[in-house]
This record gives C-alpha cells, structure tokens and sequence, in this order.
C-alpha cells in the first residue's frame, strides 16, 4: 500500500475525537472541526475518518442506532449504549476477554475476537425516569 500523505484536515478530525470521551458522529466532527476549519467539507470528514477507522488509528463504533460513532481510544475497552437519550459511554471494568474462549468451546472455527455493547439508562435518564 502506497504511503498516506500528511493531511492537516485529518489531523484536526483525530485531534477532536482525541478531545472527546462522547464517541460522536461523523455529522458532529464536522460542525465542529468546521469551526476551525470553515472550508472542510462533509465528504472529506466522512472519507477521513473511514481512512482512519481503516488504519486503526480511530475506532468505529456500530451500536445500533444507524450511524456510526467514533472513538480515538483504540485500547480495548467496553461501552454502554443508552436506549432513552443515545448516549455511547466507555465502561470501566476488567476485562472480558475470557468471553472469547468461552464461546469457541462449541464452535467448530476459530474466533478472532468480540464486540461486545451494553444496553440500558445512563445515569441521567435514570435520575429523569425516577423523577417521572
């Protein structure tokens, strides 16, 4: 594969995402690196940031809501998907990698890996429906 040129537009996409814990949208990196950037286009975040995901620099998320979300953190980590206000928040907890095990002790393959979202209320919509 041919080398990638240095582009300062995706620099600033991965500096924003870096700045971010909130796993936002392609249509959110754009109004806001458009802040900075007033001549960025909506095609150039888009294609940006699959060239990232792509590289593995940036993750994508894919959490069931019909847009993909994106996180800087390329560690391994979970997250919590809020059903009520949409909220893709990172959990802290230990590792569940073991999971991976358990679920190839009855299938005739190999598996690479697991992606692996909890559902349910965050915190403040939780608080919201408690004072309903």
């Amino acid at each position: 594969m041919a080398a990638i040129k240095h582009s300062r537009q995706r620099e600033m996409i991965k500096a924003f995402l870096k700045s971010r814990k909130d796993h936002p949208t392609a249509d959110i990196v754009y109004m806001n690196v458009r802040q900075q950037n007033p001549n960025i286009s909506l095609g150039t975040v888009y294609r940006n940031l699959t060239l990232l995901a792509d590289m593995g620099e940036i993750r994508r998320l894919r959490v069931g809501d019909g847009v993909d979300h994106f996180d800087a953190d390329t560690s391994p980590h979970y997250h919590f998907v809020c059903t009520e206000c949409g909220a893709v928040i990172d959990l802290e907890m230990d590792s569940i990698e073991g999971i991976t095990e358990l679920a190839g002790a009855g299938f005739n393959g190999r598996i690479a890996g697991h992606v692996t979202y909890f559902y349910g209320s965050c915190g403040n919509c939780a608080k919201s429906e408690k004072l309903s």
